[in-house]
């Protein structure tokens, strides 16, 4: 029996990304417009979970909406990273039950000031990931195993606010990294394009509209 594959996502999603996703084999699930926290991030995916790897067959934890407050940093115990061997967050607002199940799991949780961890990175493969977030990135030097790539900040649209993020513009699909948007006029476009290849993977993204934050595809 085939395996049904899942991607939680924004409603506000672009048409074309949705349609790329459906013929690669995926069912949608939509995060749609609620009061559980404000406007601009309501429909994100990483605000609602977390997947719990970086690996093809990585589950999603879907968490319970009422963890989630309406402001920052109230609405971020979801908004984390796994890699292969590391669970990365701001430990001081982590939900309990996500933090009970990455320790079930013997990932070693790593604090960042940064509550929203997703949203700053993005996960290229067990032990790589891309970043703006200079404290992320000042950890992470800390661990000479995590391969982390420093990127500028900006670039990316988000309603409401002077600029989003390049992990909420982004997610691993399989072998490829896919970005919400046109990611060939970010300024470090080739430098995230050779960090990706080097890791064997392929990158996807969309010219025909600028780069978006959406919170995060996140797959299963």
């Amino acid at each position: 029996m085939k395996t049904v594959k899942r991607m939680y996502l924004s409603e506000n999603t672009p048409s074309s990304l949705k349609t790329y996703l459906v013929q690669r084999g995926y069912r949608l699930t939509l995060i749609t417009a609620n009061h559980v926290t404000y406007p601009a991030v309501c429909t994100h995916a990483d605000i609602f979970c977390c997947r719990l790897g970086a690996g093809e067959s990585a589950p999603v934890f879907v968490g319970d909406t009422n963890e989630i407050g309406f402001r920052y940093p109230d609405n971020v115990c979801f908004n984390a990273v796994c890699l292969d061997r590391y669970f990365i967050h701001n430990l001081h607002h982590t939900s309990p039950a996500l933090l009970e199940q990455v320790k079930s799991m013997g990932l070693e949780p790593i604090h960042v000031n940064q509550g929203y961890t997703k949203c700053n990175c993005v996960v290229v493969d067990g032990r790589s990931l891309i970043t703006a977030d200079e404290g992320i990135l000042r950890t992470l030097r800390k661990y000479p195993d995590i391969d982390v790539l420093p990127v500028r900040q900006g670039f990316v649209k988000l309603s409401g606010f002077a600029y989003g993020f390049l992990g909420g513009a982004s997610g691993r699909v399989e072998n490829e990294i896919i970005f919400n948007g046109d990611l060939s006029c970010h300024p470090d476009f080739e430098t995230i394009s050779a960090f990706i290849h080097e890791r064997r993977l392929s990158v996807k993204y969309f010219p025909a509209y600028e780069l978006e934050d959406i919170g995060s595809l996140i797959g299963e």
